[in-house]
């Protein structure tokens, strides 16, 4: 009798202690959701903000406006907080003029970016993605910014002036 109920503790014990639960088909839908989500804002960034801040270029004298990891760059120095940067790239992408840039130095050199009359949705989602995820730079980047930077961006009219 003893070693029946001294089996049937270690039985319990083993069951109790397995951690390997399946997710939950919820969980499930919602992960995928998750990636068809990431997915689409993307495609949204590659298709909208490649075509002129491209990663593609073979030197800064190439381009024609800044590479999209300099823009996450210099906003997230004045926007650290997920909320407020993806208000200042939407705020900025909705109306871009210099008064609003925080690039001025982008500004002074490419001029202020072309309203192009994104749907406040798809502004919303690129500028999330630009901010939960790495962003491509081109292979220039890093000794170029180094090189002008010093390792820091200039501020525009908003923001540190450091």
């Amino acid at each position: 009798m003893k070693n029946l109920i001294l089996c049937s503790l270690l039985l319990f014990a083993l069951v109790s202690c397995n951690n390997d639960k399946k997710p939950s088909t919820q969980a499930t839908l919602s992960n995928t959701k998750t990636a068809e989500q990431q997915e689409e804002a993307y495609t949204l960034f590659k298709n909208t903000c490649y075509a002129c801040h491209s990663i593609t270029s073979k030197s800064h004298d190439e381009i024609i406006a800044p590479p999209m990891i300099a823009v996450k760059k210099r906003y997230l120095m004045a926007n650290p907080q997920k909320e407020d940067f993806v208000n200042a790239i939407v705020n900025f992408s909705k109306e871009p003029t210099e008064q609003k840039a925080l690039m001025f130095g982008a500004v002074q050199q490419f001029r202020v970016m072309t309203n192009l009359n994104y749907k406040e949705e798809d502004l919303k989602k690129i500028a999330t993605y630009i901010y939960e995820n790495d962003i491509e730079k081109p292979v220039w980047f890093d000794a170029h910014f180094d090189e002008q930077q010093g390792g820091r961006m200039g501020a525009g009219r908003q923001g540190n002036n450091n």
